[in-house]
């Protein structure tokens, strides 16, 4: 458990400088042929869209119910919100992804300000989760919620300027009056919402259980809490039971072979997808029932993870076979293409994970917990470059107490 979440913050540290990079020729360019270890985040983020993201709580209707909506604090200038102004235009078309992004000079980086071995804040909002249980003594779901509105919306503890379309659209929902049990935005609303930060956390939760079929149902009841999404329900199926077994000791070949063949990979290959993405001029302009069929449509065979690590080069699968976009049909088995690919290998796969690009942070925690409770030592050099090491081993070590204790739910 402890290699498992140790695994988790690295993935992130070690991916958050190239998060958002669609262009492999742009991750070589940037960082000297390719991420070797902790990076800063480079300026300017050559295909960065975070400049101009909408924020529009309801401001009149949040004060009148006593709740804050700020959320965004020191990094509101980058964003299109309801009570802020935004200086940077959008001119100009990146052609990776078919958004519009500023001027080059103005394309700040999603995580612009952190430094080498710094954790997002998709990282740090599993913090608050481990805090939330190791004060309570078991998950609370409540102590949670409070936990995490007050973290957003204290000045001063997000050093990350990227605040993804889940929070920003959950607490539009908690600034009009929704209970907070209610606040998520559905997939089906918002495809984005379906993503690989769905599923994080409530893997993190399962650990606080001896069954995958118990954890399971946790795991789905807590996505739902920032997440409604069928696709990350369908993820959580496969890896609920796959970190379960890891965490109990058995082979790790084994398992990843037989939980992958529970998956299905999707039927439009990552190059047709963000061909689609940039002919629309950018996944917002396709309609939503098109957008749906895109994300759904599902191969009928078995998928054979170690078949397609011997057959085909990472190029060929990266970007052009599996999206690296935040979607978890892709994700998911491009993480796992990744994990067998480097022979369980912790460093070697979460690297390799880093220089893919794309939604790189999150697979990267998913794939540091797989390959972290696969039972390997953990590379020194990378524990002790993470900024927050100290007060990570505090809380790592008091929430795995809090499990082996039993009873945490």
């Amino acid at each position: 458990m402890r290699n498992a979440l140790w695994g988790l913050f690295i993935g992130d540290a070690l991916a958050m400088p190239a998060h958002w990079f669609y262009s492999l020729k742009n991750v070589r360019q940037y960082f000297d042929g390719g991420i070797r270890g902790y990076e800063p985040p480079p300026h300017p983020h050559p295909e960065s869209f975070m400049v101009g993201m909408t924020y529009h709580p309801d401001i009149e209707t949040a004060n009148r119910l006593g709740r804050c909506y700020d959320i965004l604090h020191a990094h509101a200038r980058f964003y299109d919100t309801s009570y802020s102004d935004l200086a940077i235009g959008s001119l100009e078309r990146e052609s990776e992804h078919g958004n519009r992004v500023p001027r080059l000079e103005d394309r700040f980086h999603y995580h612009d300000g952190l430094k080498a071995g710094e954790n997002t804040l998709g990282a740090h909002l599993v913090r608050v989760l481990l805090r939330s249980v190791i004060r309570a003594g078991r998950y609370d779901p409540q102590d949670f919620l409070e936990a995490f509105v007050k973290y957003l919306t204290t000045p001063g503890e997000n050093r990350d300027p990227y605040t993804e379309i889940y929070l920003r659209r959950w607490f539009e929902n908690y600034s009009r009056g929704l209970p907070p049990h209610a606040c998520a935005e559905l997939q089906r609303n918002i495809w984005s919402i379906g993503s690989h930060g769905a599923l994080v956390r409530p893997l993190v939760l399962t650990m606080l259980v001896e069954s995958a079929y118990q954890g399971l149902g946790f795991a789905v009841e807590h996505q739902c809490l920032t997440h409604r999404s069928e696709n990350a329900a369908s993820s959580l199926g496969i890896l609920v039971p796959l970190l379960n077994s890891l965490v109990k000791g058995i082979d790790p070949v084994e398992v990843i072979s037989v939980y992958a063949r529970s998956l299905r990979t999707p039927q439009i290959t990552g190059e047709e997808l963000f061909t689609a993405y940039r002919e629309h001029g950018g996944p917002g302009n396709i309609p939503k029932a098109e957008m749906w069929q895109l994300h759904v449509r599902l191969n009928d065979a078995p998928y054979e993870v170690f078949q397609l690590a011997r057959q085909h080069a990472e190029p060929e699968v990266v970007r052009h076979l599996l999206a690296t976009a935040c979607y978890p049909e892709h994700g998911l088995p491009l993480l796992l293409y990744l994990i067998v690919k480097h022979n369980l290998g912790i460093e070697a796969s979460l690297l390799a994970n880093a220089n893919a690009g794309g939604d790189n942070v999150h697979r990267g925690m998913i794939m540091g917990l797989i390959t972290g409770a696969s039972g390997y030592d953990l590379p020194d050099h990378l524990v002790e470059g993470l900024i927050d090491r100290k007060e990570l081993k505090i809380e790592i070590d008091a929430f795995v107490d809090v499990a082996l204790r039993g009873n945490a739910f």
